[in-house]
Order: C-alpha cells, then structure tokens, then sequence
C-alpha cells in the first residue's frame, strides 16, 4: 500500500487547493489501496510547524503544488526534508513544478510531475507502486488527451479539508485569449463541461452550504448562453453562497443583463480583467478588447449596486508609459468599479513575453514571483511611483469608506492618476507605506490633501458623509468643526422634528428614533452632489440604524425638514 500526503500551502487560511483534490482522485483510482491525505497550510505559517507536520505523517510520498506565491516556501521545506537521511519520497507538481525541480536535479527523492494528472500515464502510477520514480514525468495535454473532467469532492471534504475555505469550481478549462504574459496561452484548447453535468456537481456542492465558491474558469463568460444558464442554477442551487466569476468585460449580453437585474445583493462577485486601456499594449499582449463596450458594461453593472464589481490592471506590460498607464488608471476608475487592483507585472517562465523580455528591455526579478523591476517604457524609478499610486488605490479606493467623494470627482473630470499620485507621495512622507492605516488616519491624509482646494468645503462635506455612511457616530478628529456639534444639532432636532413621520415613527417612537440615530446639516450644494435635489437651504439627513441592500451595506440616510 503507498501511503501519499498531498500539500498545499495557499495565500491564505480561506483559500483551498483544488489540484489536492484531483490528484487524490486519480491516486485512489489507479493506485488501489493506496491512501492520499490532504494537507493544507499557508505561506504565513511557521516554517519549522510546516516542517513537524510534513516529517510526522510518516509517508511513503510528499506531493508538493508549487505555484508561484509559494515556490520559495515549497523549495525551502524540500531543502530541510533533504537533510535527513530517511525519509519520503517528493514529487513535485504544479506551475513552478520544473523551476522548483531543477533546485533539485541531483537529489533522487525529488521527482517533478509537469501537465493535468488526469492524463498521467500508466508508467507513472507503476513507479509510485514500485517506488523508483524516474526524474521527471510530462502529461500529455488534456484537450489532447480528449478526456472529461468531473468535481473531484466528496461528502466528507465540506466538513474537514473544505471546511471555512472556499471551494474552487472549474466549469471549463482552457482560456479563448492567448495573453503573451500568462501560462494559460501556454497550452490552446477549450473544454467545456456539460451543462447537466454542472449543474448535479454544483448541487453536491451547495447541499453543504459553502460561504463561498469561486469559479476558476479563466473567462467565465466565453460563451455568454452557457454562463447564463450557469447564473441561473447558482441562484437556484446556492442561495446562501457568495458566486465569484472571472470575466471579459465586453462579453455580455442583453439577456445577461436583464438574468443579472433580478440577481439578490451579495450573491455575485465578478472579476474583470482589463488590464490596460493603452490599444497599442492590448495588442502586443494579444488580448482583443472592444474598451468602449467593455467601460459601459461595466458601468452597467455597478448602476446594479448588487455584484460587487473586481477590475484589474496590469503595470508593466509592453509599449505601458507612464503617460499610458496613468490613463488606464483614469478610463478604469471612471468605470467606477467596487475595486481596482492594479497588479504588477509577473515575468512567468515558458510565457511568450519571456521570450520577448530582451526585445522590450525588460528587467525583473529571477525568483518567484517573478516582479517587473524595469521596462524600455518604464524607468525603475517610474515604475516604483506607479506602483506606489497602486498601493495608494488599494488604500483608499478598494473598501467602502469614501464612496462618495470618488464618484464626485470622477464625474467633475478630476484626474484621478494625479490626485492618486500626489496622495501616495504624502502616504510615502508620513509612512503609511509600512503601516496600517485605519478609516480615521486616511480621513486626516485626505482631509489634508484637499485642504488646498478650490472645492474644500464640498470635499470635506463628502468626506463626512462618507464616514457617516459607514455607521459612525462620531467623527473623526480630522473632521470635526467647533461651530457645529452632534449633541447641539440633536437638541435642536429634539425641539422642532414633527411628532409623527409616516415610515420613520409614531409619537411613542419619537424620542427613541433621535436616540438611535445621528444628525448632520449639509450644503445644498453638497446634498445636490449625492443626489438629494436642489434645496435652497441646508438640511439635515438623518443617518439610520438600517442598512441599504446593496454590495457596500452602508447606512440608510432620510431627508429632515427642520423649521428654525
């Protein structure tokens, strides 16, 4: 009997390793009587705990997936196991697989498994049995190998290795694009699963109510009719589960979107990739987008309020300037996404763009993850300020804390890239760069970076009603005023709000209702900016104790007439 312990180490507690899972299928089904136990860990945990757990179990194999947020963990753990004289035997797969492997190329207990192990051939599993594993193994390509791919969980996963974790889902495999910097392009090929089929393994799945399942399909909407019915089974199957989908911004449908108005709040979570709005990087990185379809799909979308919208970029991609990619930033946020991740880019091995890295002056890292560090287009230092104008984004943007003041001034025409840019050089002179900043520390940064502008009074009256939104009730130091206060604006609602406000509360609730909310008097300008009308006056917007059915879940607001 060969005993095999298969080992994960993801980003994060809440992520699982469906690879895990495949290889313990096709284990269990060519090899007879073996036992496969999964192990999953973290690239935060302790090296030496790592290292205990892997060295207790006593296998006759460590199955290693190496991908590249944990190849360096992965190669240092084989590299300790290696010191001991006995133990078991590693093989290694995944899409780090050769680069960890040839760390290794002159240790025969390190073995390197590349390509799907559904495809994996009879000799492998004779190996494993007998226990002479040759150096390597090369799968044949899975659209070539013509097979079919089913779920590979079982019942008792949900309670144990998928348990608090989110469970991963492929409907298809394969990618319509064929982007230059990603290993998807590597191998060609679509392979769609039976929609029958989906739909009975999405129904084992959601039977165990899962927080979350997160589609891996790498263009979940390549076929906008399969996607629909697909959208149609998750609502019906899973009504307590989150759906996270991967998505090409300018492939949806009027049928998509009439299916997506009636989807419930909170259920839908989409990843977009954009990664550039520059025409001339979107072709070098063969990737067709139609940019004027996809930005109003977008929009579209977030008109919803109930998916929360993911949209992604990529800095350091080919014929990328500082000039280009500022602008991407500009045409991204004005698309108004929930968040905007502006990820750098990774030079992968065995990808078309490392073989053309000499051509674009490409510099960048030779250990995993593999970052940019230069371009002919982007001089390091460049490059360092727009990632740092990342990072500011990923701060301020990519949360629900100041909602308002963005939408103001990406519908002004403000340039966003600017004002992110000046805002990440007083982020860098403070330190936040290396520290956690809170709602209230970003309120001061912003508060002071707008301090000088002809538009302050609105901005700061944006920022307050921003933090008011989120359930505050008070505000912060950065934004109090002396002339104003909460309890003074309380009093005053106490003496002249009406006895009786139909939807709000009768006479026996009155004095109840001021307790339990908070008070403030806005501009009109102010108030006609979020949407409130035109008043000649200022007026006071009560901020409830109720909640919005919406992505972001901030607080209800009403309208106050107040008499002097």
């Amino acid at each position: 009997m060969v005993k095999i312990l298969a080992v994960g180490i993801n980003a994060r507690f809440t992520h699982s390793c469906l690879a895990l899972f495949y290889l313990r299928r096709e284990i269990e089904a060519n090899l007879p009587g073996s036992t496969v136990r999964i192990l999953q860990c973290t690239i935060n945990d302790p090296v030496y705990a790592l290292f205990q757990q892997l060295t207790d179990e006593a296998a006759d194999y460590l199955f290693f997936s190496a991908a590249i947020w944990n190849s360096d963990l992965v190669e240092r753990l084989i590299e300790d196991l290696l010191q001991l004289s006995a133990g078991p035997m590693i093989v290694v797969g995944g899409p780090q697989a050769a680069v960890v492997g040839s760390r290794f190329a002159d240790s025969p207990r390190v073995s390197v498994f590349s390509g799907a192990i559904e495809t994996a051939g009879p000799a492998f599993y004779r190996d494993l049995r007998e226990k002479k594993l040759a150096k390597s193994y090369q799968a044949p390509s899975f659209q070539a190998a013509g097979l079919t791919v089913a779920s590979p969980y079982r019942p008792g996963d949900f309670s144990s290795a998928l348990r608090d974790r989110a469970v991963y889902y492929e409907s298809s495999r394969g990618c319509p694009f064929a982007c230059t910097y990603c290993l998807s392009s590597v191998e060609r090929g679509l392979y769609h699963k039976d929609l029958l089929q989906v739909r009975e393994e999405l129904a084992a799945i959601l039977v165990h109510r899962p927080k979350s399942v997160r589609f891996v399909d790498r263009t979940f909407n390549d076929v906008p009719q399969r996607a629909l019915a697909i959208w149609r089974m998750c609502v019906e199957l899973g009504r307590e589960t989150l759906f996270h989908f991967e998505l090409a911004p300018d492939r949806f449908t009027e049928e998509l979107f009439a299916f997506l108005e009636t989807v419930p709040p909170g259920r839908f979570q989409f990843e977009i990739g954009l990664q550039s709005t520059n025409p001339e990087t979107l072709a070098a990185i063969k990737r067709e987008v139609d940019l004027r379809q996809a930005a109003e799909n977008v929009k579209r979308l977030r008109r919803l309020e109930t998916i929360h919208l993911h949209l992604d970029l990529i800095l350091g991609l080919p014929f990328e300037t500082a000039a280009t990619f500022s602008r991407s930033v500009n045409e991204a946020l004005a698309m108004e996404p929930h968040y905007l991740q502006m990820g750098l880019l990774k030079v992968l091995p065995d990808t078309e763009l490392a073989r053309q890295a000499e051509a674009y002056a490409y510099r960048w890292s030779r250990r995993p993850p593999y970052p940019v560090l230069a371009t002919r287009w982007l001089e390091p230092e460049v490059l360092r300020d727009l990632y740092r104008l990342g990072e500011c984004l990923e701060s301020c943007v990519n949360n629900r804390f100041f909602v308002s003041l963005w939408r103001y001034l990406v519908r002004s025409g403000e340039d966003l890239a600017l004002f992110f840019s000046g805002l990440s050089r007083l982020f860098l002179e403070q330190g936040y760069y290396f520290k956690a900043a809170t709602q209230e520390t970003l309120c001061g940064l912003l508060t002071c970076h707008v301090a000088g502008r002809a538009d302050y009074p609105l901005c700061r009256e944006l920022l307050i009603y921003d933090w008011l939104r989120c359930g505050h009730r008070f505000l912060p130091e950065s934004l109090q005023q002396s002339e104003s206060s909460f309890t003074e604006l309380r009093d005053q609602v106490y003496r002249t709000l009406p006895g009786h406000v139909a939807g709000l509360f009768d006479e026996q609730g009155r004095n109840h209702f001021i307790r339990k909310h908070v008070f403030y008097r806005f501009q009109p300008q102010t108030l006609a900016v979020l949407g409130y009308g035109n008043t000649a006056a200022m007026a006071v917007l009560c901020f409830t104790a109720q909640r919005e059915d919406t992505v972001q879940r901030h607080v209800k607001t009403v309208v106050l007439a107040l008499s002097d």
